[in-house]
């Protein structure tokens, strides 16, 4: 969700569209603001992605940091995560992702206003199993992000967390207790799952 206009996107009045690939809203199509900067996880690597995640988004708690378009935790919702909460520091992407959640009379979502770095200093009301992490490129996020997640009461045991970054970045900013367990690049991505030891 940031920094280039995804292929399988067409420009339509100055929006984009985005394709629900699988689970209970499969084929729907919801159209988000060709805002500067947003770039939605394309089409392959999100069904890559949910593959990866199959056993375990069923009943999951998601968070969707830099939520954008709504492409992972719309997806996420529509695989059966129990609740997923989206953040975004943009007023017009939030709006969009109200209309989203109406039109599709999802219950078990809650978007945030906030910047993800702020939202992450906060302390959460329960930990979740599986967050998204895909920050604008070239900002420097990824780290302070990861950082902040290492805190007591975001991260449940066995959690997952994704990552999406400029291809080939070296990902040190994880935390000791993380292991990458899937790694794979795309056109100028690349994109990884890691778990949290227990």
């Amino acid at each position: 969700m940031a920094a280039r206009p995804s292929r399988h996107a067409k420009p339509a009045s100055g929006t984009h569209r985005l394709r629900i690939i699988a689970g209970r809203w499969r084929g729907r199509r919801l159209e988000f603001p060709a805002t500067e900067g947003l770039r939605p996880t394309s089409d392959r690597v999100r069904e890559t992605l949910f593959n990866w995640l199959a056993p375990m988004i069923t009943g999951a708690r998601c968070l969707d940091l830099f939520a954008g378009s709504g492409a992972l935790g719309i997806e996420a919702l529509s695989r059966g995560a129990s609740h997923v909460v989206m953040v975004d520091n943009n007023t017009t992407v939030v709006s969009q992702l109200h209309d989203h959640l109406a039109t599709l009379h999802a219950q078990n979502a809650q978007i945030i206003h906030a910047n993800a770095l702020g939202y992450l200093q906060s302390v959460p009301e329960q930990g979740f199993d599986v967050v998204f992490l895909d920050p604008p490129y070239h900002k420097n996020l990824l780290a302070p992000c990861c950082e902040l997640l290492r805190r007591p009461g975001w991260l449940k045991p066995g959690a997952h967390i994704y990552l999406e970054t400029e291809r080939d970045l070296p990902l040190t900013m994880l935390a000791l207790n993380w292991r990458v367990i899937r790694s794979k690049s795309a056109g100028q991505v690349s994109y990884h799952l890691a778990i949290k030891d227990a």
